[in-house]
């Protein structure tokens, strides 16, 4: 080795017995942090997410045992380590809005800040093609932390899909009340069946504008980080390795473990829980 790099062997030895500097001990020790933050994101977290979760790890779990990393010192050693985070694409669309159902009025009309758990739900249809065909998915999210309350997933694209969907954001939301749950205005949602259930859980119906993505943005963006994050290098043989993919993503990832810049780099299952926490403190206190 010697030989070839042209240098001497008795100034190789001493390079290696040389007393590496503070700073060099300091970005070695990180980059190690910045390794398995990033390998447990699943190769999902940038620079901002990757230094929060450094910062929130108990200091005895750390490499680096500083107080304060310099987001550029972040940014310079994820180049070096030749790592980046993965960035969201757009999707098509699959809303079918060419039929003669009843349609809700716009009632979010694109206010997505909320005060509380279930005032505000939107709810969506994408899907994930497999050997076996095509898996449709259905979500509702709330927008108090970005937490998905509702999932269902079939072969088949129908109103049971969005049906099923929201009989679990009812049961894992504590069965709400005054809550808008917002959709597109596809044959599903302005299904007979689908709007009795939302009458039956005394939701309000919200639709958005025919052909307009941005009035349920928050959700098209859910499915972006879903396909981009989780599912763009996978290939299904079958539906069920699709649905425990997905299930994977949503339940366990994305609720439990993806921190949010919106949430304050918390995950959207603490962000979602802090209230009710918060609303047992100030309870307890004015008692």
């Amino acid at each position: 080795m010697c030989k070839v790099l042209r240098v001497s062997k008795s100034g190789y030895y001493a390079w290696i017995k040389a007393k590496k500097s503070a700073t060099e001990e300091e970005n070695q020790a990180l980059e190690k942090d910045i390794l398995f933050i990033y390998e447990k994101s699943r190769r999902v977290f940038g620079w901002k997410k990757i230094r929060k979760a450094i910062l929130k790890m108990p200091l005895k779990d750390r490499n680096f045992k500083g107080s304060t990393i310099n987001h550029k010192r972040i940014q310079r050693l994820m180049k070096k380590l030749g790592i980046q985070s993965k960035v969201c694409k757009k999707y098509k669309a699959t809303t079918n809005s060419n039929h003669s159902l009843p349609v809700a009025e716009n009632l979010l009309n694109r206010e997505f800040k909320t005060e509380r758990p279930n005032e505000k739900l939107v709810s969506d249809i994408t899907y994930i093609a497999t050997e076996e065909g095509w898996l449709y998915v259905a979500a509702i999210n709330d927008l108090y932390g970005h937490y998905n309350i509702g999932l269902s997933m079939s072969t088949r694209m129908t109103k049971q899909l969005v049906i099923a969907a929201l009989d679990d954001a009812y049961r894992r939301g504590g069965k709400p009340c005054n809550t808008i749950l917002h959709s597109d205005r596809g044959s599903q949602y302005c299904s007979y069946a689908y709007q009795e259930r939302l009458k039956k859980y005394g939701y309000t119906c919200s639709m958005s504008r025919k052909g307009n993505c941005w009035d349920n943005a928050p959700i098209e963006s859910f499915w972006g980080k879903m396909k981009m994050e989780w599912l763009n290098d996978c290939r299904f043989k079958t539906i069920e390795e699709a649905k425990s993919k997905v299930f994977e993503y949503v339940m366990i990832f994305y609720n439990r473990q993806r921190i949010h810049e919106s949430n304050d780099y918390i995950t959207p299952e603490e962000y979602y829980h802090s209230y009710q926490k918060s609303k047992s403190k100030s309870t307890t206190l004015a008692g």
